[in-house]
């Protein structure tokens, strides 16, 4: 459902909605900017462009190129050299938020909280299945 909100670019109050996160205005400044970039890295010499080489030779800013390339309105598959950051720690990838490094390591960080997580649960169902003796004899 629509939502009223503002403009993250221009701070315009505009109906949100699925297709647009931004207002009119802006989202026309944004096809341009599409159709500048897009227009340039067809060009036969600027197919194995990276992004800052598109960043200079378009005037738009990274920030942009990289929403379109995370929208899929760029696929990297007919661009080689193009990349965008890791999320985390700024690595050029081509698909997904992080690097294989970072992935790796929040893998390894989620398994061992799983484990520690067990080990907790062990050590309370331990302390409620104790059972004492004594060694009193019953008359």
């Amino acid at each position: 459902m629509p939502e009223l909100s503002n403009c993250p670019n221009c701070d315009k109050l505009f109906v949100k909605s699925a297709f647009r996160d931004v207002c009119d205005e802006c989202f026309k400044e944004e096809e341009k900017q599409f159709e500048t970039v897009y227009t340039f890295i067809r060009q036969r010499e600027n197919r194995t462009a990276t992004l800052v080489q598109v960043v200079e030779g378009t005037g738009v800013p990274e920030k942009q190129i990289i929403k379109f390339i995370k929208k899929g309105r760029l696929q990297l598959s007919k661009f080689p050299s193009l990349t965008y950051p890791c999320e985390k720690c700024s690595t050029p990838i081509r698909e997904g938020k992080l690097c294989n490094n970072c992935q790796t390591k929040l893998r390894s960080q989620i398994e061992e909280l799983k484990k520690e997580q067990e080990r907790i649960e062990e050590k309370e169902k331990r302390e409620r299945t104790v059972t004492y003796h004594t060694n009193e004899k019953r008359k």
